[in-house]
């Protein structure tokens, strides 16, 4: 009776008919949940079937980029009422989880007026000796600890790195602890 008289006064708040009427404004709304037709399109009805399946079909089209903030506005967005929770906790449950896009990093700059090395090798890259051609790469590597900068020496005769260097930079420094390797490497083997 209560709630049928706060519905049929909409024209006022909820709190103040609720408070006025000494009933939670929680249990108005929970009756009005109880008493809603299922096919009325206001209905939270939607069962956690059609729910996971509305959520790995989203999944699928935006290419698994969607987190369940982002998943909960698109299914609001396709007249899906449902909680943000609710679809946190079913994506959970369901190990539906965003792939994140990892940060591209620029390593060369082209644009500059310093000399450039002419090619010694022109793309012949056989050697008939140990030690006569040394190739180089420098690349960067994802790491717990950040982006670490990776520099490997390769004797194009055996195969085999020579010399390298990782560091949390790319400096001449880099290059240079890199040669003092390949130092290490030649004493070794008495070049």
């Amino acid at each position: 009776m209560k709630y049928a008289f706060i519905r049929s006064n909409r024209q006022w708040p909820i709190s103040i008919l609720c408070e006025l009427l000494g009933v939670s404004p929680s249990g108005y709304h929970a009756d009005g949940q109880r008493n809603r037709d299922p096919s009325d399109p206001r209905s939270n009805s939607i069962s956690n079937d059609a729910l996971l399946a509305n959520i790995r079909a989203i999944h699928a089209e935006v290419k698994e980029e969607y987190s369940w903030p982002r998943m909960h506005k698109e299914l609001v967005l396709r007249g899906i009422r449902v909680g943000a929770e609710r679809v946190r906790q079913t994506m959970q449950c369901h190990g539906i989880r965003a792939k994140h896009k990892r940060k591209w990093i620029a390593t060369t700059n082209s644009n500059h007026s310093l000399p450039i090395a002419p090619n010694l090798i022109e793309r012949n890259f056989t050697a008939s000796a140990p030690d006569q051609i040394w190739t180089t790469d420098i690349t960067y590597v994802a790491t717990s600890e950040g982006w670490q900068y990776l520099i490997v020496f390769l004797d194009l005769f055996s195969r085999q790195i020579v010399g390298w260097s990782m560091q949390s930079h790319m400096k001449a420094d880099m290059v240079t602890d890199g040669f003092r390797r390949i130092n290490d490497h030649c004493t070794e083997r008495v070049c």
